[in-house]
């Protein structure tokens, strides 16, 4: 049997891999395999590290029979009749990976897309979100401080720097501890106070923001306190607000009652509610799943209606990054080089980087590529323990007699070129890829 790692070509800070040369090397001798390795100038291991593990660098793929992968493949370097595993980012209808599926069904290729490898709960248990989040605060607050020192205001968080600056996680959180010092010594600005920051969702993603959140002095508050003890907060000089939104925080029911399991199956009984907290917030992070049944959080409409809370919502982090999604001004997505743009409630208009003027969004969309070392690390420690049983089976077989556990048939888009049963819903978003 032999496997395949392809070189990532997204953009040029795609420097994550999907298993690392350790585990390549272990994978070699416990399973008898051999494996491919694309060269790449720019992945965080380089080809020596795969070569003396045991793979062969080589540019042709083809023999082999499973191919691994982290983000989308441009159509045309797809090859037939294999099974592929990555980041597919197509169960949303994401319009702009409908080629790349159309690509995979005509080649009669399998599809075995990470982010549906989940349990019977519907939990994922293979993922970069934690990293996602770690680079999602940094970005989040290295644009805040851009922001603050447009606008001429002294700020602790001039000590940030962008996660990729740094050499490690370790390295990061020792700038958010130095940054939490210098809080607790001199305090924050009055134009400032309450800095409050809210964090919507309470996933893998939202975890990691807390966790290096957490370094940072703080008090956590509830949303009802956000709006009902807001004054009082204005004297907490020397720590930060946190407030997490849930579902019921975010969304009401048309009519009656809120009711969670109702609110995941028929979200068109609810509507958002989040609209309430935006004027009391200085820092917004969205961690929340978000397709477009639901309600969003931020709509362009209410900004430009209400275009003075650009003065006091500074930032949002768009950690979930859904073009036109829960956060509607998020317009496109960036890259690490200028990670954020502004928008300017006022004109209605959006501009590059962060402005002095506006609400500052940070829409990075691989954000966990910014530790791609430790990201890359985790994420194959995982991996490597479901290719034993992709490995085991022959996808030529019917769907029905592929002798997989739950996670990885339930992550089955494709079979031999045909979407499975799970996933018939996505053939009315390839209908333009037909004609």
């Amino acid at each position: 049997m032999t496997i395949g790692i392809r070189r990532e070509d997204k953009n040029i800070w795609e420097r994550r891999t999907p298993i690392i040369p350790e585990d390549v090397n272990d994978l070699i001798k416990n399973l008898g395999i051999k494996v491919l390795v694309q060269s790449s100038k720019i992945r965080i291991f380089d080809d020596k590290e795969y070569e003396s593990a045991g793979a062969v660098i080589t540019e042709d793929l083809s023999p082999a029979e499973i191919i691994f992968g982290v983000k989308e493949i441009p159509p045309e370097k797809i090859l037939p009749d294999k099974t592929y595993v990555f980041f597919a980012h197509v169960i949303k209808g994401q319009k702009h990976n409908m080629p790349m599926l159309k690509k995979l069904m005509d080649l009669k290729c399998n599809l075995i897309d990470y982010e549906r490898i989940v349990d019977e709960q519907g939990r994922r248990l293979i993922f970069f979100g934690k990293y996602a989040g770690y680079a999602g605060l940094m970005e989040t607050f290295h644009a805040l401080r851009k922001k603050l020192n447009l606008m001429g205001i002294e700020n602790p968080f001039s000590l940030i720097k962008q996660p990729y600056q740094y050499s490690s996680i370790e390295e990061a959180k020792s700038a958010l501890y130095a940054i939490g010092d210098l809080i607790q010594k001199n305090g924050l600005p009055e134009q400032l106070l309450p800095l409050t920051i809210g964090i919507a969702g309470y996933g893998n993603v939202s975890r990691g923001v807390q966790e290096f959140f957490d370094i940072l002095p703080h008090i956590e508050i509830t949303p009802e306190e956000l709006l009902n003890k807001f004054e009082s907060l204005k004297n907490e000089k020397h720590k930060l607000i946190k407030i997490v939104f849930k579902e019921e925080d975010t969304v009401k029911r048309k009519e009656g009652n809120f009711n969670l399991q109702e609110y995941f199956t028929k979200p068109e009984n609810y509507e958002s509610k989040f609209e309430v907290y935006l004027p009391k917030l200085k820092v917004l992070l969205n961690c929340i799943f978000w397709t477009e049944k639901y309600p969003r959080l931020v709509t362009k409409k209410f900004l430009i209606e209400n275009p003075d809370i650009s003065k006091s919502l500074l930032v949002i982090g768009d950690i979930s990054c859904d073009i036109d999604g829960a956060i509607e001004i998020t317009y496109k997505a960036t890259q690490p080089d200028i990670p954020c743009f502004t928008f300017n409630p006022y004109t209605n208009e959006f501009h590059d980087d962060v402005q002095k003027d506006g609400i500052v969004v940070m829409a990075v969309d691989n954000l966990p590529c910014e530790f791609s070392k430790e990201a890359s690390s985790e994420f194959s420690k995982v991996l490597k323990n479901f290719i034993p049983q992709i490995l085991s089976n022959h996808f030529d077989k019917d769907f029905s007699e592929l002798n997989l556990p739950y996670p990885i048939k339930k992550a089955i888009i494709l079979h031999k070129g045909n979407l499975t049963e799970e996933y018939k819903y996505i053939e009315k978003y390839l209908e333009g890829e037909k004609k």
